[in-house]
This record gives structure tokens, C-alpha cells and sequence, in this order.
């Protein structure tokens, strides 16, 4: 019997050799390539929708793996993307995505998606609807209902898709994890998070004057999805994050830093209720103005998750606009509370509290002495690689093979999650049925059918209305 299994396999080898041949192509081993050589079949080709500020950047880590070539280039403003169209000169350069992806897709293999935030939805699925691997900046998307969508596409198209909150990789988010599997702090019953953000204009209305187009700028393309409005350079090229059909305010700019760490310890899903507090506009001294398109000066929401598996309900309270939470009684009256930078977040659980910076850094124990005090082995695998090259080598490995620190399964839920607060703070000023305003309100949430049940004035914010030549059907 061994006999005849040779005599077949040496049979098939022959025959492989032969058609090898034929062929002219050969299989050469990777070490006689020479130390260094990466094989084509290793190597991921990039478009980048977004070539300059934080997609330049993102481009940069890209490269850095040595495994990247930049392919295409897509921006809409020439001044943004002249420090990228420099770096990478044998890419091709386009200012529509919708024309990039229909001309270029043969050739690219992923791509990043680094723009205002009410263009990340239609790009990122433009090009998973392509069969292209997606890198997409936090926030995921700009409405619930784009969250939700992009989720459900991945199942789908079946690439790999993760979102650029670069902390959800670090080792601070990990060591937090073992902490709390491990029984340290008991149930979480509460997360206190907060920011210093904006740090960009906001809270003062739409700017009323008009100012002419910069000829490098296609300010129709910018828009995107969005509806048409003049141009100010107000908006261009950072401080659109202020308004909302732009941008996503303090939240959503720095909630997939900030709340990541928790929503990943504690293992968050969909809140069931929301309520908050803004901070007032002002046009002058003590006149309070309204403006339904510009993100507050400051904002407080408080969401509750419902408990898993008997597990007590947890309460999730952010702050942003300069508020902060009350100081840990087991934190002393000199130890920095939070991160450096303005932002951080407390777990509180029914045996203690653990407390981190911005992207889950400096990773705390309280009282302080417990850090060195509580001992943990490590179960969960870190990401010495950093989040950038963790996705490059997913997107060359294939849908499903190499895990990812914020899949779209996970920043799915954790961009919804942000995205209700701010369902919330824009629903804070709308008149109901009634003809008054709810203040307030707690609003009651359907996350299966992604409907408030109990203020349908606030169920607007969910699904915003595009402007022709957009659409998002998966």
C-alpha cells in the first residue's frame, strides 16, 4: 500500500513539475530571494481617500510596515494632499472617490478611508461593496444608522475592515481587560469619562459671511453626502468638526479614544436609555441663542447598558467642554486623575476602581498602591505591532484569518453607542409634539429596530437624508 501511495504522489509531482514548466513559472523558496524580500503575494496595495492631515499620517504608518504600496490618491482639497502626492509620485491622484475606486479597484487591493466625518460611511462601503479590505477613522461613521450598515456589509463582502482608534491596540486596554477578568474590581457598576475637547471653534452658529472657493478646493466633492450650503473657510480645512453635517463634536471626536477602554473591559453592547445636559449658546451677554447646526460648547450625557448574565446595569456618564467628574475618594489630593492631555475614564465596580488616560493609557488600580500590590497574569496576546500594521497584516492573511483590535463587529457597537449620546444633545432643543422643549428627557432606545420609543422628534438623528449622487444600500 506505501508503495502505491509513492508511486501516485510521485505521479502528481511530476505531472505539477511539468505543467510548472510549460507555464515558465516556478515557486522559488522565500530565503533564496535574499533576506528582506517580500513577496508580492505579502505586500498590500492602498488607495487613500483622504491624502493630507490625518490621512497623510494614517498613509505614513501604512507604509512604514514595508509590506504597503500607495496606489491611488483621492482628496478633494490639492493643498491638503500636495505633502502626500510628493511622498508617493508614482500614485494616482483623484479628487472623486466614487471615479478612483471605479478606475482604479482592478489594481488596489484596501483602502483608507481619512475624511470630515459625514464621508466615511458612503466611501468605506463604495469600496467593501468592491471587495476591498477598509481602514476607516474614528468615528466610524456619522449616524446610527451608517454604524449599523457598515457592520452588517462586512458579513457580507467578507474584507477586512477596522476603524482608526489606535489605542484599542495598546497594551493599557489589554492589561485593564485581565484586571477586570480577573475579578480585581468586581462588577462595573458605573464609568465616568471625560475630555477637554473642543479645542476647536464651537457652540457659535453657522459663520454668516461667504467667502469665495479656493481654486485648489472642490468644495462640492467636500460636501459629499451632505447638503448644500456656501463655502466658509471657517469649516476648512480642522474646525468643521463642529457642526453637524460635518463633523460629531467632542464625542464623537474623541469617544472611540475615550470609551473604548471601558466599552471593551466591561464588554458593552447597546445602551438602553440616554439623557443630557448642554451648555448654552450665547450670541451676546446673557442672551441665550439656538443653533440647531452647531455642536455645543459643552455637553454631560449620561447612558445606561443593561446588565449580561445577572450582572448589575451599568451607567456610562461623559463629559466633555471642560466638565469634569468628582475626584475618587481612594484617588490622593495630588495624583493626576485621568491622562496628560485633558481626558480620562474610571470604572467603578462593586470591589474597586480602575482608572486610565486617553487610549487606555497609564492603566490604574485605586487606590494607586494597588497597582504593584494586584498581580495578574497576562491571558490576552499584545499588539507590538501597532494597530496600523495589525490591520495590513490581516487585509494580506484575508477576511477572518488574523484577529483585529476594532473590527467593525466591535467599533460597530462602540460607534452607535457614541453616536446615541449625540442623538441626545441634538434632540436637547427640539420642540415635541406639544410645542415645547423636553430639556432633560430620558430618551428610551430600540436598538434592535434603532428607534426612540418615547420622543420621535429625536428619531431624525438616526438616518440623516442625502443629497443625490450618494447613497448607502448594502
Amino acid at each position: 500500500m506505501k508503495d502505491k501511495f509513492n508511486k501516485q504522489r510521485s505521479r502528481r509531482n511530476f505531472l505539477r513539475d511539468a505543467s510548472l514548466a510549460a507555464t515558465g513559472f516556478f515557486i522559488v523558496p522565500r530565503h533564496v530571494l535574499g533576506k528582506g524580500f517580500i513577496a508580492p503575494s505579502d505586500r498590500l496595495a492602498i488607495a487613500a481617500i483622504g491624502a493630507g492631515g490625518k490621512g497623510g499620517d494614517d498613509l505614513k504608518n501604512f507604509y512604514g510596515s514595508g509590506k504597503v504600496d500607495v496606489v491611488a490618491l483621492c482628496d478633494v482639497d490639492d493643498r491638503q494632499a500636495a505633502g502626500s502626492v510628493q511622498k508617493f509620485p508614482k500614485a494616482k491622484y483623484y479628487k472623486d472617490f466614487r471615479e478612483m475606486l471605479e478606475k482604479e479597484h482592478k489594481h488596489i487591493d484596501a483602502v483608507s478611508v481619512s475624511t470630515p466625518d459625514n464621508i466615511h460611511a458612503v466611501a468605506a462601503l463604495s469600496a467593501m461593496q468592491l471587495g476591498k479590505h477598509v481602514y476607516v477613522q474614528k468615528p466610524m461613521t456619522h449616524d446610527i444608522y451608517e454604524a449599523r450598515t457598515l457592520t452588517e456589509a462586512v458579513k457580507k463582502y467578507k474584507v477586512v475592515a477596522q476603524m482608526g482608534n489606535q489605542g484599542s491596540s495598546s497594551d493599557g486596554v489589554r492589561q485593564m481587560q485581565e484586571w477586570y477578568n480577573a475579578g480585581t474590581i468586581g462588577d462595573a457598576t458605573a464609568i465616568h469619562i471625560w475630555t477637554n475637547r473642543p479645542v476647536w471653534p464651537q457652540g457659535f452658529g453657522r459663520p454668516k459671511s461667504t467667502d469665495a472657493v479656493p481654486k485648489e478646493l472642490n468644495w462640492d466633492l467636500w460636501l459629499g453626502p451632505a447638503q448644500f450650503e456656501d463655502y466658509h473657510k471657517e469649516y476648512v480645512p480642522f474646525s468643521w468638526r463642529g457642526f453637524w453635517a460635518f463633523g460629531t463634536g467632542a464625542l464623537g471626536d474623541m469617544g472611540c479614544h475615550l470609551i473604548d477602554p471601558a466599552f471593551k473591559t466591561v464588554g458593552l453592547g447597546y445602551p438602553s436609555e440616554v439623557e443630557c445636559s448642554v451648555g448654552d449658546f450665547y450670541e451676546k451677554m446673557w442672551t441665550p441663542a439656538y443653533y440647531p447646526e452647531s455642536c455645543p460648547p459643552s455637553s454631560s450625557v449620561k447612558m445606561k447598558f443593561p446588565g449580561k448574565n445577572g450582572k448589575p446595569d451599568v451607567s456610562l456618564y461623559w463629559m466633555d467642554g471642560g466638565l469634569i467628574p468628582e475626584r475618587p475618594e481612594e484617588l490622593g489630593p495630588d495624583e493626576p486623575m485621568g491622562g496628560d492631555d485633558g481626558g480620562g475614564c474610571i470604572i467603578t465596580g462593586t470591589k474597586g476602581k480602575i482608572m486610565c488616560g486617553t487610549y487606555g493609557s497609564r492603566p490604574t488600580l485605586l487606590p494607586t498602591s494597588r497597582t504593584k500590590e494586584v498581580n495578574v497574569p497576562k491571558t490576552l496576546a499584545r499588539v507590538p505591532e501597532g494597530h496600523y500594521v495589525q490591520w495590513v497584516n490581516a487585509c494580506i492573511a484575508g477576511y477572518g484569518v488574523n484577529p483585529l483590535s476594532s473590527p467593525f463587529d466591535y467599533a460597530g457597537p462602540l460607534t452607535e453607542t457614541i453616536l446615541m449620546g449625540n442623538l441626545a444633545i441634538r434632540s436637547w432643543n427640539i420642540k415635541d409634539a406639544k410645542g415645547g422643549f423636553p430639556g432633560r428627557k430620558k430618551l428610551l432606545w430600540d436598538a434592535v429596530n434603532m428607534k426612540i420609543t418615547n420622543f420621535d422628534e429625536a428619531n431624525q438623528f438616526v438616518k440623516r437624508q442625502y443629497r443625490d449622487g450618494y447613497k448607502l444600500t448594502v
